[in-house]
């Protein structure tokens, strides 16, 4: 963790050197560089997201709610892209992710200890080759983005739950049109994931069973932001989203709703910083139903 807080100051400490453009004469970063938007050759795209998601209810195995000792969640993920093509339509990068988590009533803070024990477990979880792709000349505003998540820690049988044990195929479509005079712009993104890996039931006698809950199944969630643009520098958004997890054969199936706001803020020419707030409103099958708040920085170069 402090290895991770050094790094993100002296990111923040290095580009606010640059020059604060006049945003208000053309586009900044926040409306231009959508995630449907992919980078010229050489230019470079680095985030660092930070979510906590917290809960003290989820559902049954239906859709009923129920009281449960507080768990938490944390993730910080990195991701990191450059530009590749004299077209600016492929881009290619990397990520990765750090978890940790906490159980049994601990309180959401605690995440930030990093601990390893009977009721919290924490360590990087997965690494991701990632690609970017402009597929149609003629719509800019239309991308993709296809990751293959590798697991990477260790399995630990008995211990708590830390990440699924699945190599996950994630694509992402992208879609974004801005309109009413470069104030409103509204996104849209579509994901279809593929969670591989044997049955739970099928699972050695040391392995941690329930880090398999996601294995063969598909993952297919979708979202829509829309958001206002007060100054070029600015932004607030709402979003609402729905996720489906289908069995492909291990037996177990979930689905949620969320809804959620926020806020971005161009910070200079390189740095924006991101903040937002998400809460799952309905569930199925065991879904937690709990909220999730996140802080990202960004530099785009």
């Amino acid at each position: 963790m402090k290895r991770l807080t050094t790094l993100l100051i002296f990111t923040a400490i290095t580009f606010s050197g640059f020059s604060q453009e006049d945003t208000e004469k053309q586009k900044s970063n926040i409306q231009e560089y959508t995630p449907s938007k992919l980078l010229k050759k050489g230019q470079w795209d680095i985030k660092f997201f930070n979510s906590l998601y917290t809960q003290t209810k989820k559902t049954n195995a239906g859709s009923n709610s129920v009281s449960i000792p507080r768990e938490t969640f944390f993730t910080n993920t990195t991701e990191i892209y450059t530009g590749i093509s004299e077209n600016s339509r492929i881009n290619i990068g990397f990520i990765f992710q750090i978890r940790s988590n906490t159980f049994g009533g601990a309180d959401a803070l605690d995440v930030f200890k990093f601990e390893d024990n009977a009721s919290a477990r924490s360590g990087l979880t997965t690494i991701a080759p990632s690609i970017r792709v402009q597929p149609f000349a003629s719509t800019p505003n239309f991308s993709f983005t296809s990751s293959v998540y590798l697991p990477i820690f260790k399995d630990k049988a008995n211990a708590p739950y830390l990440d699924k044990r699945s190599v996950f195929w994630e694509t992402k479509f992208f879609y974004d049109n801005t309109f009413g005079d470069d104030k409103w712009q509204i996104f849209t993104e579509v994901d279809l994931g593929f969670n591989f890996g044997e049955k739970s039931t099928d699972a050695d006698a040391d392995s941690n069973v329930i880090e398999r809950f996601a294995n063969n199944s598909l993952f297919l969630p979708f979202g829509v932001f829309l958001s206002y643009f007060p100054s070029t520098k600015t932004t607030i958004f709402v979003n609402a989203k729905q996720a489906f997890l289908i069995d492909l054969g291990n037996d177990f199936s979930q689905n949620y709703t969320s809804l959620g706001f926020g806020g971005k803020f161009q910070l200079t020419r390189v740095l924006n910083v991101e903040a937002s707030f998400d809460k799952f409103v309905r569930g199925n099958s065991f879904q937690g139903l709990g909220q999730t708040f996140s802080l990202g920085l960004r530099a785009l170069f």
